[in-house]
């Protein structure tokens, strides 16, 4: 059940940004910014589409904008008890976000999107130990299916166990990956029906209570650049903390493949991850955004070059950076004063 002290601390925040921006009243439109201002709650039905709920932020209070169809499950199941004074029900035919925007002059999203990531990035404690939580079981996840695969399973049969595990602990999965040994070069491989091979790469995001974890796993035999991989990696930990500008910490992590011995290029190649939370990135870091980072600020990085890549979901705070996708079942190599994970053997 949503929180309604947290409700208030989001109001607070909600009504500097719009202070800020003149005072009109804001609409929440997207699955990040009404999941985390209504703490958690599932704004999908399919997980491709559009939220079935808009919030509307005013001086008067808010007021929710639901998906007549789905407003009785929202009410019965997951919205505060005082949210069905102020819900408007809106036909099925009729995007929530338009029924919202239609209601008088107001802040769009993309108007203060900036600052509404600033908003959220710094997580209220039950925010953070949700997503400790919610770590754990998708870090255990991948282990449960690691254990089950052999050179011989299928990338997509070593998906569905990963898939199946998530959904089994209320996770939604919404990205799976896998590549055996001969796709490893795909930086994002969808799964196919091949083999896995020796060497495999796992790859999980699982969004649960709003909150999305990030994390990749290797199988069977170690890479030849696994060590160095981490190198680049602890540049990007070394540089992320609070105060720190996103750009200084995307800049830094980029300069250490050349000095880890990879091109100095390979940044280049694939994106490199960000913040995360109520977003996969929130945003993806390209070296342009001026975001500072806040205390208990998520982050996922995602270092990579052909046949190597390491990503957790960690949350940064004033004393470091603390690892959120941990499974202490899963082999891991201590490096730079941190645990991660080394490539877990088939059975």
């Amino acid at each position: 059940m949503p929180s309604a002290s947290d409700r208030l601390e989001k109001q607070r925040r909600l009504a500097a940004v719009r202070a800020d921006a003149g005072g009109a009243p804001l609409v929440l439109t997207t699955h990040e910014a009404v999941s985390w201002y209504l703490d958690g709650v599932r704004t999908h039905v399919s997980l491709a589409g559009p939220p079935v709920a808009a919030v509307r932020v005013d001086d008067e209070g808010d007021t929710l904008y639901v998906a007549a169809n789905e407003a009785e499950r929202l009410v019965a199941e997951e919205l505060l008890p005082a949210d069905s004074d102020r819900l408007v029900r809106v036909p099925w035919q009729t995007p929530p976000a338009l029924a919202a925007t239609a209601a008088g002059d107001a802040l769009a999203e993309p108007a203060v999107a900036a600052a509404l990531r600033a908003a959220r990035a710094s997580l209220l404690p039950a925010e953070a130990e949700r997503y400790r939580m919610l770590g754990r079981d998708t870090a255990a996840v991948l282990t449960d299916a690691a254990a089950t695969l052999t050179p011989a399973t299928t990338e997509r049969a070593a998906a569905s166990a990963l898939a199946s595990g998530l959904v089994a602990r209320g996770i939604d999965p919404l990205v799976v990956l896998v590549a055996g040994r001969e796709r490893l070069a795909h930086r994002h491989p969808l799964p196919t029906a091949g083999p896995l091979g020796p060497r495999a790469m796992l790859v999980v995001c699982g969004r649960r209570h709003g909150l999305i974890a990030n994390a990749t796993r290797w199988v069977g035999e170690p890479g030849a650049d696994d060590a160095r991989i981490i190198d680049v990696e602890a540049a990007f930990f070394d540089a992320t903390h609070p105060g720190a500008g996103l750009d200084e910490a995307f800049d830094a992590g980029c300069a250490a493949y050349g000095a880890a011995g990879f091109d100095p290029a390979e940044w280049m190649r694939h994106h490199q991850g960000g913040p995360t939370g109520y977003a996969g990135r929130d945003p993806r870091a390209t070296g342009a955004e001026s975001d500072r980072i806040a205390d208990r600020h998520a982050f996922a990085w995602n270092p990579s070059a052909p046949g190597a890549k390491v990503e957790d979901t960690v949350l940064v705070t004033a004393g470091g950076v603390e690892v959120l996708t941990v499974d202490p079942r899963w082999p891991t190599v201590t490096h730079a004063g941190r645990v991660r994970p080394a490539a877990l053997s088939f059975a």
